[in-house]
């Protein structure tokens, strides 16, 4: 019997001794991730470029949701939930666990709804991830059991530029950090108890979007970092030594705002935050939102959090190794300041801070509401970063993403938020995405890494795409009539010699790279998997493809439904 576990890619295995941070000061010397009894349980394996989550033996694909703060908050709240669920073209759902519901008085735990999640995503077939609301969620506090809220003086808060608390624990709370940590190692080993043999439960996300927030202070920064004595004291002393070692080891591949101010000062390795990564600057103009404010102070926020989150994922994963993850709200136009967005979560221009002070964390992960979609996705797919999309837009715009991300990105997840909501049950248009994406996970899985596949994604503001693939040049347009639909996405996997296109509103064309040859379709059908092997349904000519002697050389895909398609290109001079 085989057990969810996780095999690490090599550039995410940091075996490390323990940080000398307060919060890490016990972290094993080895990551529990690295034990070879972990690796009988799911788990993360390495694929040429990319990574893909194993269940039972079994590559998985996270075709998902993710549901809304407190859905799971109730059992009966939750039964129609799970019928709507499993009507959907899902085979897994992310759902949340609250620390102050699961241990309501201290020491006291009750597991009902962790239970009552569980059997519900069996029920529905579903497999789960659950994520551990706890210390931090959106950057606050507010999912702590009520004995740690009152109890401000032991479970200390962080505290803003005037000295003013905020409604966030300290990542400095070592009585906090303590208590996440026993809390979460119970929930893990309940879960190992009920859920061992059937493996519903195959993946953890600990904590949500934490980081410094503040939205409503005036001055830009305000809550850049923590500004609590210990805080204040820990800014003001050397940079741990065990980062500037892993920084000296990893220079080659260091993200780049990091290197450029750690090579700034000579690539010190020894002295204060400031000594070491140089005094931050404030560029507070929308126009210079992608440069890096108040940075120094960032690196000093996401090594204290990476170190708490450190101890508890450590304690989680020591009674059962579940793969584990982190996720993050984005820096943005609309919110480009640390502060504005979570200061010190686990963003990209922070990774390697993370990935050194917290390593039995697997991987970082984008939550993305923005338009910049497949600007995030490349940053969170720097130095192997596996790319799970853990919270997005669902609808329409979901229905295009969810095929692009997992052919451009060999992602493993792919989530819109609020999945339970009733407006998503019918004429969803994520549904026929799903449907077919299901049919394709196979094959998808089979193709990651390989340089064998592609994501399109078009709109109309940029309405065509052109890539290379199969030594083919191929150019995808958006085929929508009078604005309808206004985005389209779609995936291209070269397989046996043909290609296998799936997606909607599409015109796929494919063109020649060398002038003295020309191409025409020797075959071209509309069909589905079924149970992993094709089936064509129909073969398509004339008006319903793109013929040589008229249009060029490709597919049409209809505006109105999701198509899976196969073509057999030949030569002629």
């Amino acid at each position: 019997m085989r057990i969810p576990h996780l095999v690490l890619i090599p550039s995410l295995l940091y075996i490390l001794s323990g940080c000398d941070h307060p919060a890490a000061s016990t972290t094993s010397s080895t990551s529990p991730t690295s034990s070879a009894a972990d690796r009988s349980i799911p788990h993360l394996e390495k694929q040429g470029s990319a990574a893909h989550l194993v269940v039972g033996g079994k590559p998985f694909l996270l075709i998902s949701g993710e549901l809304h703060n407190s859905t799971a908050g109730g059992v009966e709240h939750m039964r129609p939930v799970w019928k709507r669920l499993k009507a959907k073209s899902l085979n897994s759902v992310i759902a949340t666990v609250s620390w102050e519901l699961i241990e309501p008085t201290e020491g006291n735990f009750d597991f009902t709804l962790v239970d009552s999640a569980i059997a519900g995503a069996r029920a529905a077939d579903l497999k789960l991830v659950l994520i551990w609301f706890a210390s931090w969620k959106n950057g606050g506090s507010i999912y702590m059991p009520s004995w740690i809220k009152k109890n401000y003086e032991k479970y200390s808060r962080a505290k803003d530029e005037q000295g003013r608390p905020l409604e966030i624990l300290s990542a400095f709370g070592k009585a906090s950090c303590e208590a996440d940590a026993k809390a979460f190692a119970a929930l893990m080993r309940h879960i190992k108890e009920v859920d061992s043999q059937q493996q519903t439960v195959v993946m953890i996300q600990v904590e949500n979007e934490m980081g410094l927030l503040d939205h409503l202070g005036k001055s830009p920064g305000n809550a850049r970092r923590d500004f609590s004595e210990d805080a204040n004291n820990a800014y003001n002393r050397p940079v741990p030594e065990t980062l500037t070692d892993y920084l000296t080891a990893h220079k080659a591949s260091l993200f780049p705002e990091l290197y450029k101010v750690w090579s700034a000062g000579g690539f010190k390795k020894a002295g204060t935050w400031e000594e070491v990564f140089g005094k931050s600057q404030l560029r507070n103009d929308v126009k210079d939102w992608a440069f890096y404010s108040y940075y120094t102070e960032e690196l000093f926020s996401a090594w204290n959090y990476a170190s708490y989150v450190e101890k508890v994922a450590a304690a989680g994963k020591k009674e059962y190794a579940l793969p584990m993850y982190v996720n993050a709200w984005q820096k943005q136009p609309s919110t480009f300041l640390p502060g504005k967005y979570p200061s010190g979560g686990p963003l990209p221009q922070v990774i390697d801070i993370w990935r050194c002070a917290a390593p039995s964390i697997d991987f970082i992960s984008p939550d993305i509401y923005t338009n910049d979609f497949t600007r995030v996705c490349t940053e969170y797919t720097r130095s192997n970063n596996p790319l799970f999309i853990p919270e997005t837009i669902g609808g329409e715009t979901g229905a295009a993403r969810a095929f692009y991300t997992f052919g451009e990105y060999s992602a493993g997840c792919f989530a819109p938020f609020g999945i339970d909501e009733e407006q998503y049950t019918i004429n969803d248009p994520l549904d026929d995405s799903y449907a077919a994406l299901q049919q394709l996970a196979p094959m998808i899985l089979a193709n990651q890494g390989k340089g064998t596949m592609r994501g399109i994604l078009v709109d109309s503001a940029q309405r065509v795409q052109r890539f290379e693939l199969g030594g083919y040049t191929i150019e995808a347009t958006l085929a929508s009539d009078g604005g309808r639909p206004a985005i389209a996405g779609g995936i291209i996997i070269l397989q046996d010699g043909a290609f296998f296109v799936a997606g909607r509103a599409l015109d796929v064309l494919f063109h020649s790279k060398d002038s003295s040859v020309r191409i025409g379709i020797d075959a071209a059908d509309e069909g589905i998997f079924e149970n992993g092997k094709w089936t064509p349904k129909r073969r398509l000519n004339g008006d319903e493809t793109h013929a040589s002697t008229w249009s060029g050389t490709g597919l049409k895909f209809p505006p109105d439904k999701v198509s899976i398609q196969k073509i057999s290109i030949y030569t002629y001079k």
